[in-house]
This record gives C-alpha cells, structure tokens and sequence, in this order.
C-alpha cells in the first residue's frame, strides 16, 4: 500500500477547508492564545491569579488554556496580551484574492 503525502499549506485551519479569510483569523486567535498561556505557564500563576491579571473571570483563563479559540475575539486576545505586557504587532500587506478582489 503506497502512502499518499499532501502538501500543506502555513495555515491548518485552511487546510482544514475552512474559507482562507476565516482561516486567518482563527490562526492569528490560536497564536495569541498560546503566547498568553505560555505567559500565565511562566510566571506561574493560578487561573483566579490570571484571570485578575487579565481582567476577566477564572472560568474565561480556562477556557484560554484549554484552547477554546471559537469564544474569544482578537480584540479581547489583544487585550488580555497587553495586561501580561506582551506587544502585539500586525504587519499589513495589500495582496489580491484569486478573482481579483482585494482581500
């Protein structure tokens, strides 16, 4: 039985078939999620010592840990981030979608 390899693209959510817009976003979500519990990991602190810290209740920081992406925005992502002093950076780029429209 030969094994079939497919190439993947940088996104997993994509490669899922989720549209490439959406697949986007919820990356950009996973990778805040993961810097900031790597940050609560760190500095050792407890969900109810994070969620002071984060501004938010110990049930949110659970959810944060377990990886529940579909329950936070960027936004709030962004904002819990800058509590435990980590600075997010976007890079802006113009690129255009296959049929032409600006993405």
């Amino acid at each position: 039985m030969a094994l079939e390899l497919t190439h993947a693209s940088d996104n997993v959510f994509e490669d899922l078939g989720f549209d490439p817009e959406v697949a986007k976003v919820m990356a950009m979500r996973v990778d805040l999620m993961v810097a900031i519990e790597r940050a609560i990991r760190e500095k050792e602190w407890t969900q109810i010592e994070a969620a002071e810290v984060l501004g938010t209740r110990q049930s949110r920081v659970s959810d944060l840990v377990r990886g529940k992406a579909d329950k936070f925005t960027l936004d709030t992502l962004i904002e819990m981030a800058a509590r435990i002093g980590t600075t997010v950076r976007m890079t802006i780029e113009q690129t255009n979608a296959p049929h032409g429209k600006p993405v």
